[in-house]
């Protein structure tokens, strides 16, 4: 039998998790990962929050409630099996007031349809039992939500890959997709592969690459920068494991929170602030063709007209040390400027439709040959495992 030749375009956690599965479970496939840059795990995975997330959160039947609550235990059985950090420190989502306390409930009512184990709805007591140092009138405690060190979890994966006979080529920047028959031609400046399959993985580049494989323009990758601060040695005692608000319905983003790492520190954050690079991890990063192709999509300026105000808070909140804090003090009230300084920031492709809607969960199409994942954000880290197995079913 003649040898399937799939190629995956990104390093990321994503990509070498679905070539993982392949090398594992398909003794026919030749699968080749590629990636622009010179180390595995170099840009979304290697800039989270290290959290493995229980499915809080997620409507019940989407693919993020699905693969998320599957994915995490497949991630916590590997991270065990390959002696990777992997801690189960709990999190609450903290009602700081009455009217809070609503939709913390519907938090609660989703967790629960979609199976997350060990909820307990908390008073304001039990709260301080857990987060001796938290303040909020109501909490919805998850234990079994974790943290772990994902990019440690993605070299392990690429380790996998080469292990079962693929292959990561690294430095190998995509610049054209074609066809030749029924395969799939991938260059990159110097010179041109061929697949008889191709899984796009691409992060942040990942409407532009689907676009080159003849896949729709929608939805267009927006950066958004997301940038936090840390804990100081001496103060990481406020915080045990970790501690989210109750989110607001009409954003995909979590709000300002503190995670507790592998390492012991603690990061608060993150805001999300218009990136002007894709790959803009600093306010000094711009890059004009990145941010004149955000700026032409009609998506973006549906959401600018509709979200200005908030923008303008997040732009103030992260530029003024004091202003950040003062957000988290609502959940910490004992913090104080001097307990914090910065830390690194990330940036997360968020998709948005042309009509300015944020899509929400995973979008993951097929073009022919072409496998695209056009929305993959948190959770898509701890849902790595079980978005492989979903992807590679089909292919």
């Amino acid at each position: 039998m003649a040898e399937t030749r799939i190629g995956v375009v990104g390093a990321g956690i994503l990509g070498l998790a679905i070539a993982r599965r392949l090398t594992e479970t398909r003794p026919d496939v030749r699968v080749t990962v590629l990636d622009k840059e010179d180390r595995v795990a170099a840009h979304q995975t290697g800039h989270n929050s290290g959290v493995a997330h229980a499915g809080l959160y997620y409507a019940p039947g989407s693919l993020k409630a699905t693969l998320c609550r599957r994915g995490i235990g497949l991630l916590k059985e590997y991270c065990a099996d390959r002696n990777l950090p992997y801690e189960e420190c709990g999190k609450i989502v903290v009602a700081r007031n009455a009217a809070e306390t609503g939709p913390l409930e519907e938090i609660e009512r989703r967790a629960t349809a979609n199976g997350v184990p060990g909820l307990r709805r908390l008073g304001a007591a039990e709260l301080r039992e857990i987060e001796p140092h938290a303040a909020g009138v109501a909490a919805l405690h998850s234990p079994t939500t974790a943290i772990v060190d994902f990019p440690a979890v993605a070299r392990a994966f690429a380790d996998d890959v080469v292990k079962g006979g693929g292959e990561v080529r690294l430095g190998f920047e995509v610049v054209r997709l074609g066809r030749r028959g029924e395969a799939v031609t991938v260059a990159s400046r110097a010179e041109e592969l061929v697949f008889d399959r191709l899984v796009v993985c691409a992060g942040l580049h990942s409407d532009r690459v689907a676009r080159m494989a003849g896949d729709s323009p929608a939805p267009a990758i927006i950066p958004f920068r997301g940038e936090y601060h840390r804990l100081v040695p001496a103060r990481t005692d406020l915080v045990r494991g970790l501690i989210y608000p109750v989110p607001d319905p009409r954003y995909p983003f979590l709000g300002v929170h503190f995670t507790r790492r592998v390492d012991g520190g603690v990061d608060i954050g993150p805001n999300a602030v218009l990136a002007l690079a894709r790959e803009g991890y600093r306010r000094r990063d711009v890059r004009a063709a990145d941010l004149w192709e955000t700026l032409r999509w009609p998506g973006f300026r549906h959401l600018a007209r509709r979200h200005w105000r908030t923008g303008v808070r997040e732009v103030y909140g992260s530029a003024v040390r004091r202003a950040f804090v003062a957000e988290a003090r609502s959940f910490v009230p004992e913090l104080t400027a001097a307990d914090v300084v910065p830390a690194p920031a990330g940036v997360r492709a968020q998709a948005v439709d042309p009509d300015g809607s944020l899509v929400d969960d995973f979008r993951i199409g097929r073009r022919g040959p072409v496998t695209t994942l056009r929305n993959a954000p948190s959770p898509a880290a701890t849902s790595s495992l079980a978005i492989a197995e979903h992807v590679t079913a089909g292919l």
